[in-house]
C-alpha cells in the first residue's frame, strides 16, 4: 500500500507535472530520433578505428579520418539537438560524411556506421517543427489563406467568377 502510486483510488497524472512533460515537449521540439542516429553513427565509426593497440599500430594513419569523421557527425548530431534551426545544413553534412565513411573508414563502421548516418541525416533534414495554431483574427476567420482585407475578400465574395489581372500569373511567374 505505501509503495503504490495509486492516491484516492487514483492514478497519476503525468501530463501536467513533472519532467516527464519537459522531456517530452523538448525532445519533440527538435529532430531528436536523427540526431540520435547520428551520434550513434559517430560513435560506431568513431570507436572501430580505437580498437585495441595492436591493431591500431597495423592500421596507422589511416585511423585518423575515421576518427575525425566519427567526431564529425557526433558533433552534428547534438548541432541537430541543441540548434535545430540548423538542420538542413546538419543532415546534409550527416548523410554526406556517412556516405564518405564507407570509403574512408572500414566501411563506415562495417555499414553499420554509414546506415545509421544516412538514415540519422535523412530524418535530421526531413523534420520539420510543428506549426502553432493560428488564433482567429478580428473578423474571425482562422483560415491563413484568408484575405486579411475587408473590401478584397467582400470583391471576391461578391464574384467568385473573377478572373485574375492581366499581369497576374496563376503559376506565380513575373511578366
Amino acid at each position: 500500500m505505501l509503495l503504490s502510486a495509486r492516491r484516492n483510488g487514483r492514478r497519476p497524472s503525468w501530463r501536467g507535472q513533472g519532467r516527464r512533460p519537459s522531456w517530452r515537449r523538448w525532445r519533440r521540439g527538435r529532430p531528436f530520433w536523427g540526431g540520435l542516429a547520428a551520434i550513434a553513427a559517430g560513435a560506431w565509426i568513431c570507436v572501430l578505428p580505437l580498437a585495441p593497440l595492436k591493431i591500431m599500430l597495423q592500421q596507422g594513419v589511416a585511423g585518423i579520418p575515421s576518427v575525425l569523421m566519427g567526431i564529425v557527425m557526433i558533433v552534428l548530431g547534438l548541432t541537430a539537438w541543441f540548434a535545430p534551426q540548423q538542420r538542413t545544413l546538419a543532415g546534409v553534412l550527416t548523410t554526406l560524411i556517412a556516405t564518405a565513411a564507407l570509403v574512408l573508414s572500414n566501411l563506415g563502421g562495417f555499414l553499420i556506421g554509414t546506415l545509421l548516418g544516412i538514415l540519422g541525416g535523412g530524418l535530421i533534414f526531413a523534420w520539420q517543427p510543428y506549426a502553432t495554431p493560428r488564433a482567429p483574427d478580428a473578423t474571425g476567420a482562422a483560415d491563413p489563406t484568408a484575405s486579411r482585407d475587408p473590401i478584397a475578400a467582400r470583391g471576391a465574395a461578391a464574384d467568385p467568377t473573377r478572373s485574375p489581372t492581366p499581369l497576374h500569373d496563376s503559376q506565380g511567374v513575373q511578366p
